[in-house]
């Protein structure tokens, strides 16, 4: 491990509450999910925000999608992991834009933001909203995005195309397109990550008391994961499945402990539930979801998005979101390994001692 590497993640919690998106100033409150006070509908800065033990205003949009002012606008190569990620949740006129983007970039960064309306049958406006709903702050920054991706292909590296898996599938065929869906998941998800809210997201919860994570069905499967890994650098974190455990644990969190909630979809109530309770306490969360739009969103400090995997009749949405969630954890514990390395490397060092005798051969 480099300095360098230690300091990256540093720099993102530097000079504020460990895992905060940003420090909150009288008059302000820190809206969840991305840096920057939170403001009103009507664009005025909303009240203080309450100590620990109080409550915090939720955001009132979608957070952590790295559209936020100051953000970096994403890589051309991040450009089509970005549409699958984020047009389930658009309206039928933006999917249009956003598929005609993706399916054509050479073609479309040829066009006005008015041929491109006419192209797809919409208007500037929704043009514009696609293109900053994308990451980009307006509609020359999308054609640059378009143009840097349409020679990336012209290069040899256009991505290929998933076919679905059928029935009668032989066994060597499933295997490779498994194998692409899932080497495309984690490179959409690597692409579309947001690397300072992820920084701050180590932060927090390599400096936290105490982590909680909620998760259920295979999303329950990531918690764990998590959850003993952070425990065998020596943490104290506890994975919950059972959204009644998980909401009686997230009521005694407070200001320096830290929650994490994995859902796909960022709407199943028994995760929305504990993560608005723990962050009403004070507590900073972070949300692992493929849906940064979702309901808990509004109460992650901290979003970390994950690739929208197409779902199919014999390859359920819960199979390929996990794949994405994972490579976000292992970054998360990686992360949180570079920061505390001097007491984690023992601890891990040590846990794998406990545990060497039953992984020797056994003598008859």
């Amino acid at each position: 491990m480099t300095k360098n590497l230690k300091d990256s993640f540093s720099a993102a919690g530097a000079g504020r509450r460990p895992g905060a998106a940003a420090p909150s100033g009288p008059g302000t409150s820190r809206a969840p999910g991305g840096p920057g006070p939170a403001t009103s509908a009507a664009g005025g800065s909303g009240a203080s925000s309450p100590g620990a033990g109080g409550t915090r205003s939720p955001a009132t949009g979608p957070s952590g999608t790295g559209t936020g002012t100051g953000d970096a606008p994403p890589a051309p190569a991040a450009l089509a992991a970005k549409v699958r990620t984020l047009s389930p949740s658009m309206t039928r006129s933006m999917q249009r834009v956003a598929e005609a983007v993706a399916g054509d970039p050479a073609g479309c960064a040829a066009l006005t933001v008015t041929g491109l309306a006419e192209l797809t049958g919409t208007s500037e406006a929704t043009v514009v909203r696609t293109a900053r709903l994308l990451g980009y702050p307006g509609y020359r920054d999308l054609r640059l995005a378009l143009a840097g991706l349409a020679a990336q292909q012209q290069s040899g590296r256009a991505p290929a195309v998933t076919a679905d898996i059928a029935v009668d599938d032989p066994i060597a065929d499933v295997v490779a397109k498994l194998a692409h869906d899932e080497q495309q998941t984690l490179a959409d998800t690597a692409a579309g990550l947001d690397t300072v809210q992820l920084g701050a997201a180590v932060t927090a919860l390599a400096t936290a008391r105490r982590i909680d994570i909620y998760g259920v069905g295979a999303s329950g499967l990531v918690a764990q994961d998590l959850a003993q890994k952070l425990l065998r650098i020596g943490l104290v974190a506890h994975a919950h499945s059972d959204p009644h455990l998980a909401v009686t644990n997230a009521v005694q969190l407070r200001s320096g402990d830290a929650a994490v909630a994995i859902s796909h979809s960022g709407s199943t109530g028994d995760i929305v539930e504990p993560l608005r309770v723990a962050f009403d306490h004070g507590a900073t969360t972070v949300a692992i979801t493929g849906r940064p739009d979702g309901p808990v969103s509004q109460y992650a400090d901290h979003v970390l998005t994950t690739s929208t995997a197409r779902e199919t009749d014999l390859r359920p949405a819960a199979m390929s979101s996990r794949t994405g969630q994972l490579l976000v954890v292992d970054c998360l514990f990686i992360g949180v390994m570079q920061l505390t390395y001097d007491a984690a490397a023992p601890a891990l060092a040590a846990s794998y001692e406990a545990l060497a005798h039953r992984h020797s051969p056994r003598t008859r």
